[in-house]
């Protein structure tokens, strides 16, 4: 995936200075971080939308296209993917690939006689499911 992912960063870089009547990465250039922002928002809203009524293909054509927009909001931010998977990198070595890094300290667990384990998430047959 990193591959298509940093593939379509070149190419957002390269539309960037692009006609705006006829690119619209250089529209979304011309228009600012505040549009892009909003692009963005609004494809995250259709993927959940469409994974929540089930729509698979649905899912798979909005994500493509948040991909688009937040590749084009790094691009504006000055954020590049190497910067975005050194980070993912990070979290894996912390807590695993599947988390996410808590925004508050993590409190340390009370000492029990039985230590506490956290669920483990796996992929089995391309569904999620929890293991203990």
């Amino acid at each position: 995936m990193s591959d298509s992912l940093d593939r379509l960063y070149l190419a957002v870089i390269a539309a960037r200075d692009l006609d705006p009547a006829t690119s619209r990465t250089a529209r979304l250039f011309q228009r600012g971080p505040s549009k892009m922002a909003k692009k963005l928002a609004e494809e995250a809203i259709e993927v959940v939308i469409d994974a929540v009524n089930g729509k698979t293909d649905a899912v798979i054509r909005e994500s493509a296209d948040l991909f688009y927009n937040l590749t084009v909001l790094w691009a504006a931010a000055g954020v590049r993917p190497e910067d975005v998977w050194a980070e993912m990198d990070r979290r894996e070595r912390m807590l695993g690939i599947a988390e996410k890094l808590p925004k508050a300290p993590v409190k340390p667990a009370k000492v029990s006689a039985r230590p506490a384990r956290r669920p483990i998430v796996a992929l089995d047959d391309h569904r999620l499911r929890k293991q203990r």
